[in-house]
């Protein structure tokens, strides 16, 4: 039966250099911005406002709070939150930014993160606009990314990002139905070809892709660990 999801992602504060690989390296990284979607008809959008006219630079830890007491109530309600790569980033973002570490390590560990998930099952990671558009589904707006997110933001282009995370939330839930639906999952490989991974179990919570076996990552140089993932989650 497929499940009741609740789609969730955020955009970051800080501006870093092009081409960085780690972007925790640089934190604290703030939240402009974020937006939850469960397929009503636009994605409810979380960010402060200043004045009519005006937004924040970020979100405060009093607005964070707001949002993840807002998570947790959808998660009471029967839904399933649901990222791409929200293990490893936004719910540790979250915590950090709104020293809710308990909370955000018990909604991160429970909730179902896609690319965890994938990351799991091959052993690399995949991006969600590779993973959408293997799919046939709308990717990311042209022209448009995480990493150009925090500079519009700065320069007062909030329409743009505010845009941008709709689109993600909208993406995120929609590949996750059209996994289950048909069983797996189709991307565009970086040497051009159709590859495809069995997805036949439905999307498993952090905790239980967790469990699955190690995937052969032998002919990799450097494989990650899941705790690149589940580190903060895990650590005492």
């Amino acid at each position: 039966m497929t499940q009741k999801y609740l789609a969730f992602d955020i955009e970051i504060a800080k501006s870093l250099p092009n081409g960085v690989d780690n972007l925790k390296a640089y934190r604290p990284l703030g939240i402009t911005c974020a937006a939850t979607y469960f397929g009503e008809d636009e994605p409810r959008l979380w960010y402060k406002k200043i004045s009519d006219d005006t937004v924040a630079p970020q979100m405060d830890a009093e607005q964070l709070i707001e949002m993840l007491t807002y998570l947790e109530e959808r998660v009471e309600a029967g839904y399933t939150l649901l990222t791409w790569n929200g293990c490893g980033f936004d719910f540790d973002i979250l915590a950090e930014e709104s020293r809710q570490y308990l909370r955000c390590r018990t909604l991160a560990w429970n909730h179902v993160d896609m690319m965890f998930h994938f990351f799991c099952k091959t052993g690399y990671g995949l991006g969600l606009d590779k993973a959408a558009k293997g799919m046939g589904l709308p990717g990311k707006p042209i022209g448009m990314s995480g990493e150009l997110a925090p500079r519009y933001w700065a320069e007062g282009k909030w329409a743009i990002v505010l845009d941008y995370v709709s689109q993600d939330v909208r993406t995120t839930l929609n590949l996750a139905l059209t996994v289950e639906r048909i069983g797996e999952l189709h991307w565009i490989n970086n040497k051009g070809a159709r590859s495809s991974v069995s997805f036949r179990e439905g999307w498993l919570p952090v905790s239980e892709a967790n469990k699955l076996p190690l995937p052969d990552t032998s002919w990799m140089r450097t494989p990650w660990k899941r705790s690149k993932f589940t580190g903060w989650i895990t650590q005492k």
